[in-house]
Formats: C-alpha cells, structure tokens, sequence
C-alpha cells in the first residue's frame, strides 16, 4: 500500500535554518506576527519574510502560502511561508498547504505555536503528500532527492520536522500517524482498477489486516446463500467474480455491545442489464468507496489500539450483465424475508447493503449502526462534490456524526425521512420496489434501506457518491480518491464511544 510520509521529529538546534536544503517551511502567526523560525528565516533572507508579509500578494488567512525561490543566506531552494491561524483545523490546514508546494527533495518543517496546533501541521502535511504510483514505473528514492533504482513503487516521502518540544509532538502524533495509514489504505483502495481489486484481492487485503490484531472472517457465496442473503448475492450472479462478505472486528473497549459499520463494495458497477453509458463508466471503479472507508476506519483502531468496540461488514460484489444476471422485474427475498421487485439492476448499491445489515444486527447486535454507500448520483444533484449526505434515526446519533465530520472539516449534510417518501417504493407484486423514481432519489434510496433497521436501533446512512474520487485536488488530497469519512467515523468513534475528546 501506499505509506504515508516518514516524519522525523527534532529540536530546533538540530536543524540550524541556514543549512538545510530542498523546501523549508516556515508559519506567519495571526497578524503577520513570525515565531522563532520565521524570523531565523527572515534574518538569514534579508527581510524577504517580512517584505512578503507586508505584500498586497499574501493575505495571510490560515492556509495561505507562498514560495520565495533560492532565497538569500540560505541553502534551501525554496522558502515556502505558511499562515497558521489559531485552531487545529487551521493548522492542519496549513501543513497541506505547505505540503502542496513541496517540489522534489529534501524537507523541512519548522512547526510554531502549541504542540498539538504543530501535530496537526504534520498530519495535513502527510494526508497531502498521498500519491498512488502503484501502476507506474518510478525511480524509488527520485522524492528526496537520491539516485534511485528502477522498482515498481515509491519509497515514502521523508521530512525533518523541527519543534520546540519535538518528544511532545512526536507523542502527539501516534494516533494521526495511524489515521493517515487508514486514511492512505483506503484511498488505495479506491484508486486501484478493477482488474487488479477483483472480489478476491479486496477480501485477501482485508484479510491480511489480521496481523494488525483485528478478527477478519470471510463468507463466501455458499454461505451466504445458507444465510439466506439472496439480494446481496443476486447483485454478482453475473460476473465471474465470486461475492463475499467480509466481517472486521476490534474489540478493544470492554463488553459493551459494538458500533456496526457497514460498506457497500461494488468493485465495478456496470448497472447490469439496467446498463449505464458508456462515458464516465471508467469511474465506476469508485463504487465500492463504502467498504474501503469501512476498511480504512478498522485499520486505523487496530493501528491506534482503540478502546472500542467496533464491527467492520463489507459486502463485495462485481455488478456485471450477463446470462445468469438479475434482471428487471425479478423479485428476490431478501435475508430478513422481505421480497424486492426489481426496476433497475443499477440500484444494486441498497440490495448489497440490506443483506449486510440484517447480518449484522442479527449478528452482533450492536449499540448503533452506521453504512456508507455510493449510492445515488441524486445526492451529488443536491449536494454537488462538497457534502456528503446524511440520514439518521436518531438525532444524536446525528448531531455526534455532524460534529465529528465538522471538527475534522469533512463536509455532511444532513437529510430528511420520512414515511410519505415510502409510497414511492410501494410494489404492486412485491413488498417493496427497489428504486422510487428520479425524485428524491437520495431519501428513497434511505427509506429503503431503513426496512432493515430493526425498531430502536440508532442508525446513520451515509451517501458519500459526490465525495469519494474528486477530478481536482481538494485540502487534504490530490485529485482522485479522498478518504472522505475514515477521519469522520474515527473521530465520531473517539467521541461517542471512547470518550477521548
């Protein structure tokens, strides 16, 4: 997989300014005001820092960035300046920005302000520095300015971040390292095509996350079907990819009853006889960003030993047209006993996840579930490529995963049900349909997979189709696959269930 940036914490001394080449960055305070560093900075180049400061050019609101080039009585190639701003979102914030101006080479990071404000710098810096080169030939070693040898991945990038109290920020900065490795596992996960992450490669990975002391259980489609778990497996009758269900667990809080995540893992969605168009079809990779969050979130609480406890369930299928597909009209039982009228193979996402949840209420019976899907593009019409959408049963269950996507600064949004939505989905042959017609498609879509929440349980659905691949980079990644919720849900689990924060 991709690993994130190797980040080696340091005092100040042990990095005089003047010496160090490749990108050094420095922070301007709020106000223009320069810590320690900058002005070593500002010293050593003439007053080119506080020149700039004082620009027109730099605004200095908390991200703000600019690179002054070979600067004076410096070995560094590039002085990138940095405004920081006064809270951790804003310092996290600010490391992306400097990691966005990077160049090739060597670097250093020269952290200001409070060891947790100089933690979120290096996080933002390492959730920005993800490059998935997996399927290209590169030069390991080319990043930091080594001669490198011809192999077919990238060595991590490598950065010296200075501090002021670099054991604190080290300390600090344990538990981001592992969310940016969960983060890092399911961007992977995203980006890869789908010859390369069929059913069986996804389960396999998955099920080598038990090295990192999580208990990973594959089903297969023989005992899916024993389970009754027609609709999830009707959605890969026609591809040759066998179907699974993998089931993730971390229990590492004490014997209270666990959170449930569940993911929908299409690995490629061609609609099936209900078949898409042919453009944008390449993206359809993207439709299994349910389970590789899921994935990516499990990860992180093996990594940070989180004391939760937590149960990942992805359902993975390939939604291919063929001689043995399911079709329009067919009706399917599900594994709770309802029965689905088809209309369109292409709302495969809700036939996957219904099963999946059955699972694992029937399972685990957990404390509260949440399932992510990229399920409509409808969310994207309402919502555009900014916010996910959201819906819930419980409205603190609500508020904790509103907070929690704000105070990591993933964009959500919360929708409505509600039972007037039900009439769309009504079948005159079956218990239900499984689309409910172009409008609110987003709110049909939930109210369907609400009939598999069981009376009581607090419930989220999260419709992450507009924010998982984005065709430009955004804050914290280049353009591609985001990672949007590994931090939500990891945050939201810290939150609500460990009570860390």
């Amino acid at each position: 997989m991709t690993s994130p940036a190797e980040i080696t914490y340091v005092a100040f001394e042990d990095a005089p300014i003047t010496s160090m080449e490749g990108a050094v960055v420095v922070f301007a305070r709020p106000g223009g005001a320069l810590g320690p560093a900058a002005q070593a900075a500002d010293a050593a180049a003439q007053g080119a820092v506080s020149r700039l400061l004082a620009s027109k050019e730099f605004k200095n609101k908390p991200g703000d960035a600019a690179t002054l080039s070979f600067p004076a009585g410096m070995k560094a190639t590039r002085l990138i300046v940095v405004a920081l701003g006064e809270t951790g979102e804003d310092a996290r914030r600010a490391g992306s920005a400097a990691a966005g101006r990077l160049g090739s080479g060597a670097v250093t990071i020269y952290g200001d302000g409070a060891p947790e404000a100089q933690a979120e710098a290096a996080f933002g810096a390492a959730l920005r520095l993800y490059d998935f080169k997996d399927h290209k030939a590169v030069t390991l070693g080319e990043e930091n300015g080594e001669e490198g040898d011809e192999k077919p991945g990238p060595a991590p990038r490598r950065i010296t971040f200075a501090s002021d109290a670099p054991e604190k920020v080290a300390r600090l900065s344990g538990p981001m390292a592992a969310l940016a490795e969960g983060v890092f596992f399911t961007r992977d996960l995203v980006n890869e095509p789908a010859n390369i992450l069929t059913t069986d490669d996804f389960a396999a990975r998955l099920g080598a996350m038990g090295e990192l002391g999580l208990d990973v259980e594959i089903l297969g489609e023989a005992e899916m079907e024993k389970l009754g778990m027609r609709c999830l497996l009707a959605v890969g009758h026609g591809s040759i990819s066998e179907s699974k269900l993998v089931v993730m667990k971390w229990m590492g809080g004490g014997d209270e009853a666990p959170l449930a995540l569940v993911g929908k893992g299409v690995v490629f969605d061609t609609g099936g006889i209900s078949i898409k168009p042919s453009s944008g079809m390449e993206e359809m990779t993207m439709d299994m960003g349910g389970a590789a969050v899921v994935s990516g979130v499990m990860r992180t609480l093996a990594l940070r030993k989180a004391k939760a406890n937590v149960v990942g369930i992805v359902g993975l299928v390939e939604n291919m047209p063929s001689d043995r597909a399911m079709r329009p009209g067919d009706i399917i039982r599900t594994m709770k006993g309802d029965t689905v009228e088809i209309i369109s193979t292409d709302a495969e996402g809700r036939m996957v996840l219904c099963d999946a949840m059955w699972y694992a209420q029937e399972t685990f019976r957990p404390a509260a579930m949440i399932d992510l899907a990229t399920l409509t593009g409808a969310v994207i019409i309402a919502l555009g490529n900014h916010n996910a959408g959201f819906f819930s049963t419980d409205d603190a269950l609500a508020n904790d995963l509103k907070a929690a996507c704000d105070a990591v600064g993933e964009g959500a949004w919360r929708l409505p049900l509600g039972k007037d939505y039900d009439k769309q989905l009504k079948s005159r042959l079956a218990d239900m349909k499984n689309v409910g017609g172009r409008p609110a498609g987003s709110i049909t879509a939930a109210q369907f997979l609400k009939r598999f929440v069981k009376d009581g349980l607090p419930w989220a659905h999260i419709d992450i189709a507009g924010v998982t691949l984005r065709s430009a980079a955004t804050d914290y990644a280049p353009a591609g696959a985001t990672g949007w919720g590994v931090r939500s849900l990891d945050r939201l689990i810290a939150d609500r269930f460990e009570g860390k924060r």
